[in-house]
């Protein structure tokens, strides 16, 4: 069924069952990895909400979890430029931290990111994302975990929005 946002038609593009077994399966990853460590996951607001909730739901180990929030899109676009709206407030001193994103793309916020964390003095860091479209990222960056990777078109849903709209619904839909 398609949906409409603002002035744009979107069509159902992944389920929410797939969605869930694509977050259960990187959280799965993440515990056998860092197995015996409590990692700090790092949710990326607005858009990362959803994933992260479902990811705490499927990792069963001891960890915490904080959000950032940035900005990057306006509307449909990029802006190539990134914004810290809200930081980091606690010492990371030697812990693990994984950055748990929504949506990778250009990748200039996970770039903004790897730069913030560059002086915490961490253990290490590592990036988890929903989705990962490969033909736009560029970047040398590794992304560590990878739920589903898709094609460079726009999409909606589970977090994502379009100027606003879209972030509620449980499943996923791609611009028509």
């Amino acid at each position: 069924m398609e949906i409409q946002l603002h002035d744009k038609r979107f069509v159902p593009y992944i389920s929410a069952a797939e969605l869930d077994w694509a977050i259960e399966r990187m959280a799965k990853q993440v515990a056998a990895e860092l197995n015996g460590e409590i990692p700090v996951f790092i949710g990326v607001l607005n858009g990362s909400f959803m994933v992260v909730s479902d990811f705490m739901k499927h990792y069963k180990r001891p960890c915490e979890v904080s959000f950032v929030k940035m900005a990057s899109y306006d509307g449909m676009e990029t802006t190539n430029q990134v914004k810290q709206l809200i930081g980091l407030n606690q010492d990371l001193s030697g812990r693990t931290v994984v950055v748990i994103e929504d949506i990778v793309d250009t990748g200039n916020t996970v770039e903004e990111l790897h730069a913030l964390f560059a002086d915490k003095n961490l253990k290490q860091l590592k990036f988890a994302t929903l989705f990962l479209k490969p033909e736009a990222y560029k970047k040398d960056i590794e992304i560590d975990y990878i739920g589903i990777e898709i094609e460079d078109k726009f999409i909606v849903g589970f977090g994502l929005d379009y100027d606003g709209l879209g972030r509620n619904l449980p499943e996923v839909y791609q611009l028509k």
